[in-house]
């Protein structure tokens, strides 16, 4: 179902903002500048309108003015989907353009670094906080980049010569090649979202040199001999006992953390075999996945009560392996 949404390009600015249009649609997305500004003191974020106060005189029309961007989408929407016309972010810009009787869109420059925000701050709402992190750093190297080189980096900076400096930078700085793909990787994700916005993005990013780098790491496991005496090892801290307990699961399972560390009675149930499995919607993919539930798996969730305890995995993990002399 199409929805239309209002927001605010700079939401935390302490002057006047631009609000903009971004309309969900067929598992596509239109963001168009209305060309409207308003303060955001006198934005209701909520309702996506301005704030009914006397401060801001002219909240009645402004909102009207709001209203009538939202009932034209809605309607040339409407009118292409019932003309059986395959409908785009641009198709549905022009239409909505001429609905609005306006000869050309409102000329805003939107910078890489502006999008990229803009971007971030959007895909708060549907992406892990693992995803926006990798975001938010890529973001960051891009900027540092531009400082240390001197250079203003901007949609028609990203061209072949850009990618080899780009790597080398990052090369010198000690990252790896599979650290330095996932920037690239991220990199090339906003470029492909900028282009289907409709921004003229070079096709460099397109080409098979400007590639996503990647190399085989060292695998490093335990096998089921040294995941048994894990088990069995007596802890006195309670918090390594809980950190050994959340990794052993994790490692019984194949599950991301941010999965396994969800699991409750709910996702157990029984196969037509008497088998007991784990089923769960992963957060990453989305995918339902059936797991046999191993012996080991089910003594720790029973010892809890069928739940997780709650402990800062990440943290007290090497404190667990310095006492099991795995490191």
């Amino acid at each position: 179902m199409p929805e239309a949404k209002f927001i605010l390009k700079e939401p935390k600015s302490d002057k006047e903002t631009l609000v903009y249009l971004q309309y969900h649609f067929d598992y596509k997305k239109l963001k168009w500048s209305t060309g409207e500004k308003i303060h955001p003191k006198n934005w209701n974020v909520d309702k996506q309108r301005a704030k009914s106060i006397k401060t801001f005189i002219e909240h009645s029309e402004f909102n009207t003015r709001l209203n009538n961007i939202e009932t034209a989408v809605n309607n040339a929407y409407r009118r292409l989907k019932n003309d059986g016309q395959t409908i785009t972010p641009e198709s549905l810009k022009k239409e909505l353009l001429k609905d609005l009787h306006i000869d050309k869109e409102v000329n805003v420059k939107v910078t890489l670094t502006s999008f990229i925000k803009d971007f971030i701050e959007q895909s708060k709402d549907n992406k892990q906080l693992g995803t926006i992190s990798v975001y938010n750093t890529t973001l960051s190297h891009l900027n540092t980049y531009a400082e240390k080189k001197r250079k203003k980096i901007d949609f028609d900076s990203i061209t072949i010569d850009f990618y080899l400096d780009f790597k080398e930078f990052l090369l010198k700085k000690g990252f790896t090649n599979n650290t330095i793909g996932k920037y690239i990787k991220t990199l090339k994700a906003f470029l492909r979202e900028a282009e289907e916005r409709g921004i003229n993005v070079p096709k460099d990013f397109k080409s098979k040199r400007f590639k996503v780098d990647k190399e085989d790491g060292d695998h490093i496991y335990l096998n089921e001999d040294e995941l048994k005496k894990l088990y069995l090892l007596e802890l006195e801290q309670g918090y390594l006992s809980r950190t050994r307990d959340l990794f052993l699961i994790g490692c019984y399972t194949g599950l991301r953390f941010s999965d396994f560390s969800q699991l409750t009675n709910e996702h157990i149930s029984t196969d037509p075999s008497g088998k007991s499995m784990i089923k769960i919607r992963t957060q990453k993919t989305g995918t339902q996945v059936s797991i046999p539930m191993h012996p080991i798996v089910k003594t720790i969730m029973t010892k809890y009560g069928n739940t997780l305890p709650r402990c800062r995995l990440f943290q007290n993990w090497p404190l667990l392996f310095l006492q099991t002399g795995h490191i």
